[in-house]
């Protein structure tokens, strides 16, 4: 085994996360326990509590957090050029495979055989969002002050208020708190959060492409499906640039890609600009990553010890959970369109929480059974 915290050369660097990038399914609970098992356990890179708290400060992080942990590492082990490489080896798999997706939903997406395979896939989909709507709820609203904050959020958020707000607002409140007012619980007013970034109807020019994806890498904080309800609200109902169809059929294509889930933004800047707009929401949604982690990378240990940035963390954490519901029921009305569909919903969420059969499979499965059940009808 190889001395915690040696330096390794590009070559090991890349071959790791190159081999991560195009294996990595499942989520980022998935990819995370895939590099604790490979930088920890068989290459000893550094000690299982270094690790954690590697782990530990990019959640704190807004952006792809398991993405930023293999940037993290990457930097842990030769600086600026060891994140570089296992950043660009983690992403570019996902996105080149996300990107094949969007150039066949364009020139085929019409045909009958795609039309069946996003029929079974986006009830899976659906299940799949349910249940990690369950699991990071339980975390995150684990106190009635937290889950009380999570339902205002839910309600503003149904209300039309923007998710940039939703977030900052909760945090700024268990920020508060943190500090160790004295003043009384703090409620969340609707009226008191921001009204969005930007007026609609922008132009989906290349730089507004990229500009919006570039926002989305510094202000979404929670899991990769936490993006979807920016999404939704940028790109769906404030710039009109995709249909809710559309976005659903994206994050059903991230899901079918290993690696992160933010490359869900190379099939949506597909849609909107072509080639080129593939490129600029890419490198729009992971460019912040590269910055934080390696921050992370060197304060990992101060920053996870913060009172006051897990204070923050937690009001994030549970606003992020109601983001997260107030999407899951908006993709319930784009994919649970019939009894068989339903079918397929509920029997994928039971498959999940029953077995816990790794996504991927459950997704390739309920895309066979939409072939069969499209090509019958």
């Amino acid at each position: 085994m190889a001395q915690a915290g040696g330096r390794g050369s590009p070559g090991e660097i890349f071959a790791v996360f190159a081999r991560l990038g195009l294996t990595a399914f499942g989520g980022p609970a998935a990819h995370i326990a895939l590099m604790e098992r490979e930088a920890v356990e068989r290459r000893g890179w550094l000690s299982r509590e270094g690790f954690l708290d590697l782990v530990g400060a990019c959640n704190l992080l807004p952006g792809p957090s398991s993405t930023q942990v293999a940037m993290a590492l990457g930097y842990r082990r030769r600086g600026w050029l060891g994140l570089l490489i296992a950043g660009v080896c983690f992403i570019l798999p996902a996105s080149a495979a996300t990107l094949a997706l969007a150039w066949a939903y364009v020139r085929y997406g019409s045909l009958p055989q795609a039309q069946g395979l996003l029929y079974g896939a986006k009830p899976v989909m659906v299940a799949i969002v349910a249940q990690a709507i369950w699991k990071l709820g339980r975390m995150a609203w684990r106190s009635w002050g937290l889950a009380l904050a999570g339902l205002a959020c839910f309600g503003a958020v149904l209300a039309g208020v923007p998710a940039f707000g939703v977030l900052l607002v909760a945090g700024a409140v268990a920020l508060a708190a943190a500090w160790g007012s004295t003043r009384g619980p703090v409620s969340l007013s609707v009226a008191a959060l921001p009204l969005g970034l930007g007026g609609a109807g922008l132009a989906a020019g290349l730089g507004a492409v990229f500009l919006v994806f570039l926002k989305l890498g510094v202000v979404v904080f929670g899991s990769g499906y936490v993006l979807l309800a920016f999404l939704k609200a940028d790109l769906v109902d404030r710039l009109h640039w995709i249909t809710e169809a559309q976005l659903l059929d994206a994050v059903t294509a991230g899901q079918l890609t290993p690696g992160p889930v933010f490359a869900t933004a190379t099939f949506v800047g597909y849609l909107v600009h072509g080639w080129a707009g593939a490129g600029a929401a890419t490198l729009g949604i992971f460019l912040p990553s590269f910055g934080m982690a390696g921050l992370v990378g060197a304060l990992a240990g101060r920053v996870r010890r913060s009172r006051l940035a897990a204070g923050f963390l937690d009001g994030v954490n549970a606003a992020a959970v109601a983001l997260m519901a107030a999407v899951g029921l908006a993709l319930c009305r784009g994919a649970l369109v019939d009894g068989v569909a339903w079918a397929i919903g509920l029997a994928s969420a039971l498959v999940l929480v029953r077995w816990k059969v790794n996504a991927t499979w459950l997704i390739v499965g309920g895309a066979g059974i939409g072939i069969l059940v499209h090509g019958l009808r």
